[in-house]
């Protein structure tokens, strides 16, 4: 579908409906706890007055999900679309209205996550055991978090300690021989707070591609992980307002995977056992304090290492390591209008056995950023400045508005720029890199609307992303466009058009909450209108939970419509079941059934997810022991 009207029409449509039959009851809104998101501003503001696109993933969303991995999850609650060769434990990527895995900035308590070679988060690296919560901003935000946000941005809080001692542990066993277990402790005393937390993931899986795969590359062999992980936070408040503290998060991954070592005439030999294993580590040492009641100031200095280790008869290592300075200053003037001045500091370094040297750049960036509430209109503005050692210097710009027609009812518009740089595989890897590929350039415009009345909330925003010299593979079927001796290279395509609608209803009943969301994408070449590939035209939720008395039952469906790779691939469909009860004040005996009607799921050409799979778990979770 490449005409707008197509796409968005179903959207428009539902807006319409929301806004003739639910405007009359909006001022009936009964009060309910704003939640608050950083994600939007840098600092905390309430979600009501955000005019940007936000999903807030709690601490009991993550609790009861039925999704295998935090990616899986991420498309569950948030809409963003999945790419992954293979089951968990695999290589994933993550599509944010349709812009490239490296084009979404992800950050873990602050710091920058994942390879620079690659220019990705590796998701497979982490357990949702790890995870508090998740803030997702769609859309552009470059003018606040720099050429990396041009999709979105990804935010992940692990948990901080607060309050009397919490002991937290879950054992779980799964089908295809998968195993989990966690095990944390939080709390405070006095001017400490501390909260840590020590786990392993592991599975047997399947093989990760199928018979026939292209490229000679399938192993009938099941191709499993193994995942370890821990994180720690500490924190030191000598006077009320202020806060000194540490963290330190670190997993090993071990995962197998479907590949080939290639022989002198160039056959294929898929044989060897192909693993990466994957370090990742973020550690960052950080100071808030409010030196006043209008001026909060914060300090943070962060290092990051993404090493990775993989192949079969031959290992290829690729290290990234990362040092970023943040001094971020929030000023309020009355209870309605707040100024963020920001200066960061980055400096990446990438080594690879492949690379004849070692591959730096640093960047220096100041942002400026303005929200403010007049009445029933609201305004944020984001201006950027960068200055890289590699690309130059680059502004990026935002501003959007809010007008609250009556309580419970917000319409929102936001326009801004984006800009992204190639990674160091873009412009260095041997035989697929070039030099002088250009960064990319977008300018953005959405609209949307949200609605919320006692137990029933909405919200749509329909948007259109222009990327000009969008990055991206080339594979060069006459050999024209990449040197000579390139099996394909990295590439711009002239004109991007991304553009679509994000559509979210809610309701509770009583103990029954349902929840469902659908999302169209229309993303294509703009001077061929050729679809972009592995973009599905819509993927759409639809989620129950019903809780009486010590039980919770719940079920999700979601639907993936189909995608070009190469061949058009077919659309899916994935129902999940769980069930939770309390049989004591602090265990809860859990199960799940995933993919409950055993159907074949194909993420990307050649590669397969799981089958059906049934989990059994004991969760333990007490507070003041």
């Amino acid at each position: 579908m490449s005409n707008l009207r197509q796409v968005l029409g179903m959207p428009i449509a539902a807006c319409r409906l929301l806004c003739l039959v639910l405007l009359p009851v909006a001022a009936s809104a009964q009060t309910r706890l704003d939640p608050v998101a950083v994600v939007g501003t840098r600092e905390p503001q309430a979600l009501s007055r955000s005019s940007a696109d936000i999903v807030v993933i709690d601490a009991e969303t993550i609790r009861d999900t039925t999704a295998d991995s935090v990616e899986d999850l991420l498309r569950r609650a948030a809409g963003i679309q999945l790419i992954r060769n293979g089951g968990p434990g695999q290589t994933s990527g993550y599509l944010v209205r349709g812009m490239s895995t490296n084009g979404t900035l992800v950050l873990v308590d602050g710091i920058r996550l994942g390879s620079a070679t690659l220019g990705q988060a590796e998701f497979e690296a982490l357990s949702l055991a790890q995870i508090d919560r998740i803030e997702v901003l769609r859309g552009p935000a470059s003018s606040l978090y720099g050429a990396d946000g041009v999709g979105g941005v990804i935010r992940i809080f692990t948990r901080r300690g607060d309050g009397s001692p919490r002991v937290t542990g879950n054992l779980v066993i799964g089908g295809y021989r998968s195993r989990h277990g966690d095990l944390g402790v939080s709390g405070s005393k006095g001017a400490v707070d501390y909260a840590a937390a020590l786990g392993r993931d592991s599975s047997r899986g399947v093989s990760a591609t199928r018979p026939g795969a292209q490229f000679g590359v399938f192993n009938p062999d099941a191709d499993g992980y193994v995942r370890n992980f821990g994180n720690l936070r500490l924190g030191y408040t000598p006077a009320a307002g202020h806060r000194i503290g540490v963290s330190v998060l670190e997993t090993h991954l071990n995962s197998q995977y479907d590949s080939a070592d290639l022989d002198a005439e160039f056959n294929p030999d898929p044989s060897a056992d192909f693993r990466t294993r994957l370090t990742t580590r973020v550690a960052a040492v950080d100071y808030r304090g409010a030196i006043s009641a209008a001026w909060t100031t914060s300090l943070q200095l962060t290092n990051s290492v993404d090493d990775s280790k993989s192949g079969g008869q031959k290992i290829s290592r690729f290290k990234t390591e990362r040092d970023q300075a943040t001094w971020q200053n929030a000023l309020s003037f009355g209870a309605d209008q707040q100024l963020v001045l920001a200066y960061e500091y980055l400096r990446e370094r990438a080594t690879g056995d492949v690379f004849a040297d070692v591959l730096r750049r640093h960047n220096s960036a100041f942002v400026v950023g303005w929200s403010g509430r007049f009445a029933a209109f609201g305004v944020q503005a984001d201006l950027r400045r960068d200055a890289n050692s590699a690309y130059g210097d680059n502004t990026t710009g935002r501003l959007g508005l809010s007008y609250e027609v009556v309580p419970g009812l917000k319409l929102r518009a936001l326009a801004g720029s984006s800009f992204r740089a190639p990674t160091f595989n873009d412009t260095s890897f041997p035989f697929f890199g070039i030099a002088t590929i250009r960064p990319e350039r977008g300018r953005s415009v959405e609209v949307g609307a949200n609605w919320e009345s006692g137990t029933t909330s909405a919200a749509l925003t329909v948007y259109r992303n222009r990327v000009k010299d969008l990055i991206g593979f080339d594979p060069d079927p006459n050999g024209t466009d990449c040197p000579p001796g390139y099996f394909g290279c990295a590439a711009n395509t002239s004109r991007a058009r991304l553009q679509g609608a994000s559509l979210s209803i809610g309701r509770r009943w009583g103990d029954l909450e349902v929840r469902g969301t659908a999302d169209l994408l229309d993303a294509v070449d703009a001077d061929t209108g050729v679809r972009l590939a592995r973009r599905a035209a819509h993927q759409e939720t639809l989620s129950a939970d019903y809780a009486v008395g010590a039980w919770s039952l719940g079920g999700s469906l979601l639907d993936v419509g189909s995608r070009p790779d190469g061949v058009v691939l077919g659309g899916y469909a994935l129902l999940d079941l769980r069930a939770a009860l309390r049989f004591l004040p602090r265990w809860r005996l859990e199960a799940k059934l995933l993919n409950a009607l055993d159907h074949r799921v194909e993420p990307l050409r050649d590669y397969q997810g799981l089958g059906r799979q049934a989990w059994i778990g004991l969760r333990f979770d007490g507070q003041g022991l």
